[in-house]
């Protein structure tokens, strides 16, 4: 195993996960999982942080009560849910910026077109080898969204197969296709790593 996807299992993977007890638990266990999902298809920290903070508050205020079993997949899709409607809003903005030639922010500066931010700034590219990562980043970006949910939340999440579909609102069966074409695609992008 070469040295991003030994970081990657002992990292993004890691140890089979029992349920927590409590739902403070539960979020302490995804936090950083959740921030890294979210910065990779935003590729913007400070909305990756909104986008889980966000996810965790409807989490406690809507859904406390569901039983422990529950809060994964419901978790995972209210934030692929948050991250889809940031995405959507960013790019409405930059649309109407374009258009507009500018605009202010709330606070009065210029509002710049929107760029995806350099993978090569990611921290978790400056912990790691950098150029594998970055590609490892490039290949899963060029995934369609729904490919690049299915492959994030089942391979990186751990999610089985029922819970991956109902986080993201589709069957096991789109999940199973989605997740296929993902890694065929990976496999393809990423041949010289074997």
């Amino acid at each position: 195993m070469n040295g991003v996807a030994g970081t990657l299992g002992t990292d993004l993977l890691g140890e089979a996960r029992e349920t927590p007890a409590t739902l403070d638990a539960f979020l302490a266990q995804v936090e950083r999982r959740a921030f890294r999902m979210a910065e990779l298809q935003l590729r913007h920290r400070e909305d990756a942080m909104d986008a889980v903070q966000d996810a965790m508050l409807r989490l406690v205020r809507h859904y406390r009560d569901k039983p422990a079993t529950e809060w994964a997949p419901l978790f995972w899709g209210i934030l692929r849910r948050r991250v889809v409607d940031l995405q959507r809003r960013r790019k409405v903005r930059s649309i109407v910026v374009g258009w507009l030639g500018g605009g202010r922010d709330d606070d009065g500066g210029e509002l710049p077109a929107w760029e995806p931010a350099d993978p090569g700034q990611d921290p978790l590219g400056r912990l790691h080898d950098v150029q594998s990562y970055a590609e490892l980043v490039a290949a899963i970006r060029q995934l369609p969204q729904r490919q690049r949910e299915a492959f994030m939340l089942r391979i990186l999440e751990g999610l089985d197969v029922a819970e991956t579909a109902r986080a993201m609102g589709c069957s096991e069966g789109s999940v199973k296709t989605h997740l296929s074409r993902a890694m065929h695609h990976l496999r393809d992008q990423l041949e010289d790593w074997r």
